[in-house]
C-alpha cells in the first residue's frame, strides 16, 4: 500500500473516530474513504465495521469518568446491543446487497430530528428511578441490529433514544452510546472476520486513526455546551441522511 493511501486512511480514521465518539457518525468519514480507495461496497462495509472496533476501544477508554459506577445500569443496554449486533451482522451476510439501503436515510433523519427536541419523549412507568425502562432496552436492541447491519447513523439514533428516553446527561448518554455500539459492532466484526471479506491492509492504518480520534472525543463532549453540541450532532446527522438518500435513490 502506498504512503498516500496510508495517510488518507489515517486522516479518515482520526476524523471518523472523533465524530464517532462525539456523535456516532464515524462512518461519515470512513466509509466514503474506503469506497474512494476502490473497495467494493460490501467489502468496504465489512472492513469499516472491523476497523470501528478500534474506535469503540478509544471512545470507551476516554469515557471512563462517565462510566464509573454505572455497570449495573449499563448492563441491560450492552446485552441488548450485543444481541442486536449479532442479528444485524448475520443479516448483512445472508441478505442481498443493498436490500436495506432505501430505509437507511429515513432512520438517520428520524434520529437527527429527535435530537433537535429537548423534552423527554419516552417514559416507561414500570421503570424504577435511575433505571432504563423496557422501551429503551428494546429500542437499543433494534438499533444494535441496524448498527451491526450497516452502522451509518446508528450513533445518532441511539444518542437520541438515550437523551429522550432517559434522564441521562449528554456526556453520560454519549458514554453509554459508545459502549453499546462498541459491543454491537464488536460482535458483528467477529462474524465478518470469520465469514466476510476483510481488507486487512486497510484495517491497520484506519484502525489506528480511529483509536486516536475516538480517544479525544469524550473530552470534547465534556467541554462543549450541551445544547449547542446536540444541535450540531443533529445537523450532521441530517447531512448524513441526505447523502445516504442521494446515494440510495440516484
Amino acid at each position: 500500500m502506498s504512503v498516500g493511501r496510508v495517510l488518507i486512511l489515517l486522516a479518515a480514521g482520526v476524523g471518523g473516530g472523533l465524530t464517532g465518539s462525539i456523535a456516532g457518525l464515524a462512518s461519515l468519514a470512513t466509509y466514503p474513504a474506503l469506497l474512494a480507495l476502490g473497495l467494493a461496497p460490501v467489502t468496504a462495509n465489512v472492513t469499516n465495521t472491523v476497523s470501528l472496533v478500534f474506535s469503540s476501544t478509544g471512545a470507551i477508554s476516554g469515557s471512563r469518568p462517565e462510566l464509573r459506577g454505572q455497570r449495573t445500569r449499563l448492563r441491560p443496554l450492552a446485552v441488548a446491543g450485543l444481541l442486536g449486533g449479532a442479528v444485524g451482522g448475520a443479516l448483512l451476510l445472508v441478505t442481498p446487497e443493498g436490500s436495506f439501503e432505501l430505509v437507511v436515510p429515513w432512520l438517520g433523519a428520524l434520529g437527527a430530528l429527535v435530537m433537535l427536541l429537548r423534552r423527554r419523549l419516552v417514559h416507561d412507568p414500570g421503570a424504577e428511578p435511575g433505571d432504563h425502562g423496557r422501551v429503551v432496552v428494546v429500542g437499543t436492541g433494534l438499533i444494535g441490529v441496524y448498527g451491526g447491519y450497516f452502522g451509518a447513523g446508528a450513533g445518532v439514533l441511539l444518542l437520541a433514544l438515550l437523551l429522550h428516553g432517559t434522564d441521562e446527561s449528554l456526556p453520560r448518554a454519549n458514554a453509554f452510546k459508545n459502549v453499546v455500539l462498541g459491543v454491537a459492532n464488536a460482535i458483528a466484526a467477529v462474524a465478518f472476520i470469520v465469514f466476510g471479506s476483510v481488507s486487512w491492509p486497510v484495517v491497520v492504518p484506519l484502525g489506528l486513526g480511529l483509536f486516536v480520534g475516538a480517544r479525544l472525543g469524550p473530552a470534547v463532549v465534556r467541554r462543549l455546551p450541551a445544547d449547542g453540541l446536540r444541535i450540531a450532532i443533529a445537523i450532521a446527522g441530517l447531512g448524513l441522511a441526505v447523502k445516504l438518500a442521494f446515494d440510495a435513490y440516484s
